[in-house]
């Protein structure tokens, strides 16, 4: 079983990956004659994103929809495909972990389509992804952040990190909260490794997922708007794990 497993995991993988090369090497191509633009790079990731679904057999139940105007979107982070199943549905630019600049092709497809790198530990590379996440939203884009800063492993989210929301506050920017779950057995998160991750979530055969997208929310305080976001959150976790008896069992 972990053979298959892993067999199906690395095809898929090996797949997605001579097929973002594909995408990439059209998309710098088509640069010759037109310009980049955020709306023409969300497109090229969205084309890409809706192949992803069929290859992982993403079987996705979904409410809500994108906010009408630049915003902040939150999301509990359950998995590394979190932003392939919400970057169908919300264009945006991501915050992500600086690990991700050294993976070759999966960095080289983030530049293009919209990402702003951050060290997590390290204080001032946090204080420039906020002034970054801020000037991107300030020009009409949205941003998403996963404010737990790594994977939950408990029915809860982890705390949410502040500095965001506060930022948020200061500019009157509303936040959108959204929700992500997934069914089956949820060993893989709790190893350290992401090639065990990745094998053990991306080689099943599907992979049944529920998505909630919030109203915007909206506080002149900081604290407030992060405990608005993080409850709202919780409570459609729990919604949604009451009806996948597995889910923590």
């Amino acid at each position: 079983m972990i053979l298959i497993r892993y067999i199906v995991a690395m095809t898929k993988g090996i797949f997605l990956i001579v097929l973002m090369i594909f995408f990439l090497s059209f998309y710098a191509l088509s640069l010759l004659v037109s310009k980049d633009t955020p709306k023409r790079a969300f497109r090229l990731r969205r084309n890409y994103i809706r192949i992803a679904f069929l290859v992982f057999n993403i079987r996705l139940e979904k409410e809500g929809k994108m906010h009408d105007g630049p915003a902040l979107y939150v999301c509990n982070h359950r998995s590394f495909i979190d932003p392939v199943i919400v970057c169908r549905y919300v264009d945006a630019f991501v915050i992500a972990k600086a690990e991700v600049a050294s993976m070759p092709v999966l960095n080289t497809g983030a530049k293009f389509t919209g990402i702003i790198y951050v060290k997590r530990e390290n204080r001032d590379s946090r204080h420039a992804a906020r002034e970054m996440m801020s000037e991107t939203i300030q020009n009409g884009h949205n941003v998403l952040v996963y404010p737990e800063g790594t994977i939950a492993t408990d029915p809860k989210t982890l705390p949410f990190r502040p500095g965001s929301f506060a930022e948020m506050a200061r500019l009157g920017i509303p936040v959108v909260p959204i929700a992500i779950e997934y069914q089956n057995d949820y060993s893989y998160w709790r190893t350290p490794s992401l090639l065990k991750h990745f094998v053990n979530h991306v080689g099943r055969w599907n992979i049944p997922c529920k998505m909630k997208i919030g109203k915007p929310i909206w506080d002149q305080d900081g604290t407030a708007l992060k405990d608005k976001a993080e409850s709202w959150v919780n409570e459609e976790l729990k919604k949604m794990q009451a009806g996948w008896s597995n889910v923590f069992d």
